[in-house]
């Protein structure tokens, strides 16, 4: 069988905006990189179910002034490269997270420069019109170099339909009621200890959990989540590199397989992917560090049938394909030399 997958990377030296790879998961291997579409720097892409593809992008006027947004492409047919259908440039600078919402056709961005959330209506023809944006507030972190303001670094839905925005700048999880009119209303605030520097948030409704990676700490977080009252509150935390490890490390992607069994954390210094089997409760033990055989792992992404992970190294250009053993968890590499421009993200095309 062949899946599809859509790459958003940086355009800071070979790229030239998103593109898509193949999985055979027959002969167990990555092929087939084409370019779908140009855009500055679309290090993050969304795919609605109607195969419209929305991909984070900026433009520059004569003078080199940036404005931030993202353009929409109709990705019914492989007729590459994609021609805008649509585009919106509203903000100070590129985001630097995008989600869908297929009920209310809402996209979503985090704007990790502006410090700003931001939701957007999209229309039946496509069209993108601003709903509402958010500054967040919060006190500043202790690392002044990367917490010198509010950095919210993702937003997507919970489970049970409410927005969740992970800020890095101010060390803080919102919780937002949306409304039909994707108007944002605020409903809770997790504060995590000073220098954590959230960046992405999974949820496990089953268990009632969520695992919050933070970057600037290396760590992820169990937290406990009211879903009744949408109020997040912290268990544990775990660390994602070796206790010996004194270099540069920035904990980067999280995925849960589909059990709720195992999660996963790319490290983006150290260069490894972190395997956490997690128990009936949520609990996390570490069983596995893995390399990625590259500089500077962004995202990963695992096949339909969780059968395979493929990892994107920024630095070194290359997708990295694992087997994955179901039971134990466990990664296997068996192809590293797959080129990728300047990977930063994965998403499974419908």
């Amino acid at each position: 069988m062949i899946e599809k997958y859509l790459l958003g990377t940086y355009t800071r030296r070979i790229s030239k905006g998103v593109y898509q790879l193949e999985l055979d998961t027959e002969s167990k291997k990555l092929q087939n990189l084409q370019f779908v579409g140009s855009a500055i720097d679309p290090t993050y892409v969304a795919e609605s179910s109607k195969k419209r593809i929305y991909a984070i992008t900026k433009v520059k006027d004569d003078q080199d002034n940036v404005t931030g947004g993202f353009v929409e492409w109709d990705g019914t047919k492989d007729d590459f490269p994609l021609k805008p259908i649509a585009s919106i440039h509203d903000q100070e600078t590129s985001p630097a997270y995008i989600s869908v919402d297929e009920d209310k056709q809402l996209v979503f961005t985090a704007n990790y420069h502006a410090g700003t959330i931001n939701s957007y209506k999209i229309g039946d023809d496509g069209a993108i019109s601003k709903a509402d944006r958010i500054m967040d507030k919060g006190t500043l972190g202790f690392r002044k170099e990367q917490q010198d303001g509010p950095h919210p670094h993702y937003i997507n839905l919970t489970p049970e339909g409410r927005i969740v925005a992970v800020d890095l700048g101010v060390d803080k999880v919102f919780i937002y009621d949306l409304e039909d009119s994707g108007k944002l209303v605020p409903v809770s605030e997790l504060q995590m200890q000073d220098g954590y520097g959230p960046r992405h948030i999974y949820f496990d409704a089953k268990k009632k959990v969520a695992y919050l990676v933070g970057e600037l700490s290396s760590n992820v977080a169990v937290l406990d989540y009211d879903a009744d009252k949408g109020v997040l509150s912290l268990r544990d935390i775990h660390s994602t590199i070796p206790d010996d490890w004194t270099e540069h490390n920035g904990a980067a992607a999280i995925r849960v397989s589909k059990d709720g069994r195992f999660v996963y954390v790319s490290n983006r210094g150290n260069n490894t992917i972190a395997v956490f089997s997690s128990d009936e409760k949520g609990n996390l033990s570490l069983i596995q560090r893995i390399s990625t055989e590259g500089d500077f792992p962004r995202d990963f992404n695992m096949s339909d049938d969780e059968s395979f992970v493929i990892a994107l190294n920024q630095n070194s250009d290359n997708a990295v394909l694992y087997t994955r053993n179901s039971e134990s968890g466990k990664l296997t590499m068996i192809q590293k030399d797959f080129m990728v421009p300047e990977g930063v993200s994965i998403l499974r095309k419908h």
